[in-house]
């Protein structure tokens, strides 16, 4: 009896899955039709509400519908620039330890 009350409670994570952008323009445009709610278009298709939700949040973001959060395009260029200043940093670093390396070989 304890098993399968054991079991009961424990769910298997499900597999990280990634979708194309042509999939996700698909679904946005089901949601927005009307036809049906977001949530049956989750069922119908597996997917998480939450993910259907921003992918609809996000669509609208690109659209200018909304205005409170960043486009697409402002998310790839902060990831970007967030790349290129930790290796800025990591740059830096290096230096500050070859110029105290050698300030030390002089001395």
């Amino acid at each position: 009896m304890s098993i399968i009350m054991e079991s009961m409670g424990k769910k298997r994570p499900r597999p990280r899955r990634s979708f194309t952008p042509e999939f996700k323009a698909e679904i946005v445009e089901l949601c927005r039709r009307g036809d049906r709610t977001l949530r049956q278009v989750s069922q119908d298709f597996d997917l998480t509400e939450t993910a259907v939700r921003d992918w609809v949040r996000q669509a609208d973001l690109d659209t200018g519908a909304r205005t409170d959060g960043l486009t697409s395009s402002e998310r790839d260029e902060l990831a970007q620039l967030r790349r290129e200043n930790r290796r800025l940093r990591e740059d830096v670093d290096i230096l500050k330890r070859a110029t105290a390396f050698f300030a030390k070989e002089t001395r």
